[in-house]
């Protein structure tokens, strides 16, 4: 057990430099992305071209990628864009968040405030360097095309900092599983609204849809793991599978984010989600110990969880997270970081360790 709290310890550590810029970098929200020779990701502006305004979308192939290469993929490609919106966190075991630096009046200012309210939206400049991003992940879905269309109505007519014309979460989960291997709908169903990849994992389930990537598991039929998807509905408000195969394929309000870590000591689940705070946002999301060791998913209030979608990939480390070259020291390499909001992470989460050097 104490090595499980060394581990996420130093996770945590890291995600402060990750989330305060190193000396002489760049004066916006987040990290750039890493050069492919360290993580071999085709960032989501590939998919687009233009500024907005004039933004279209480009003819792209999701890669197709073997097994046991996927689940790696979907922590190190999910935790990449996480760093690049800044590193935010949304806290739904303690009611806390830390807003993306855009949406702060300074935006190195790491602040975290009760979530109490509707998170405000990022600044002109932070707004138009991820935009392209943003598209991006929109690309990949059927409607994307169109959806970029009307969002240069909006950018012409109020800024570049205008509201996306529609919510932008399954687009997120729908690059990341198109840029971690699964090249084709039947293996994930890349779509605008989480429930339609949710009804092919139920189908997957009920053995309808034999090459999918996910099955569906009611919460506590199976440990968490990182690349796992993790998923709650708003309306209506679904308790279970069950509930959800009644009304199978119409349109729901779901949402699901990207396990990337879990705290078996801390009884906690860390997940990653697009359009979470305005940004690609960490969640911190209750678990509670399985009999059989590891977690299960639990459903509480502020994150009340139905579905525990699992990822038919090869299993990897626990502590998959650490070892991401994004967060194992990739942004170590220039002068030495500030760690003020490092500290701030640390101590609104509790997993602080005092002494420990990060480069």
């Amino acid at each position: 057990m104490r090595s499980v709290y060394l581990v996420f310890s130093w996770i945590f550590i890291l995600v402060g430099v990750l989330a305060y810029p190193a000396a002489g970098s760049a004066q916006h929200g987040g990290f750039d992305r890493l050069a492919p020779e360290l993580l071999d990701v085709v960032p989501p502006s590939a998919w687009v071209r233009g500024d907005p305004g004039v933004m279209f979308v480009m003819a792209r192939e999701c890669r197709s990628l073997p097994p046991e290469t996927i689940r790696r993929r979907i922590v190190d490609i999910a935790a990449q864009e996480w760093a690049f919106f800044g590193s935010p966190v949304l806290d739904r075991m303690n009611g806390a968040r830390l807003l993306p630096p855009g949406a702060t009046s300074n935006g190195r200012a790491p602040v975290f405030e009760p979530h109490t309210r509707r998170a405000p939206l990022l600044n002109p400049e932070e707004s138009l360097r991820v935009a392209s991003s943003i598209a991006g992940y929109w690309a990949v879905t059927p409607e994307g095309a169109g959806i970029v269309r009307t969002q240069n109505g909006s950018w012409n007519r109020s800024g570049v900092d205008a509201r996306w014309n529609a919510p932008w979460s399954a687009a997120f989960v729908s690059w990341v599983m198109c840029e971690a291997g699964f090249a084709t709908n039947d293996r994930f169903h890349r779509a605008i609204a989480h429930w339609r990849y949710i009804d092919q994992a139920i189908r997957a389930r009920d053995g309808q849809a034999p090459a999918s990537g996910y099955v569906a598991y009611d919460l506590g039929e199976r440990t968490v793991e990182p690349g796992d998807l993790l998923c709650f509905a708003r309306r209506p408000g679904y308790r279970n599978l069950a509930e959800r195969r009644r009304q199978m394929g119409t349109g729901a309000s779901t949402h699901c984010d990207i396990v990337v870590a879990v705290d078996e000591e801390g009884e906690r689940i860390l997940a990653i989600g697009g359009n979470v705070l305005r940004s690609v946002s960490l969640k911190v999301l209750q678990g509670r110990p399985a009999p059989e060791g590891g977690v299960h998913a639990q459903a509480i209030p502020s994150a009340p969880l139905f579905a525990h979608l699992k990822l038919q990939a090869d299993p990897v480390e626990a502590d998959a997270l650490l070892r991401s070259p994004v967060l194992a020291g990739a942004f170590c390499l220039g002068p030495t970081p500030t760690r003020g909001r490092a500290a701030v992470v640390l101590a609104e989460l509790g997993v602080s360790r005092s002494g420990s050097s990060v480069c």
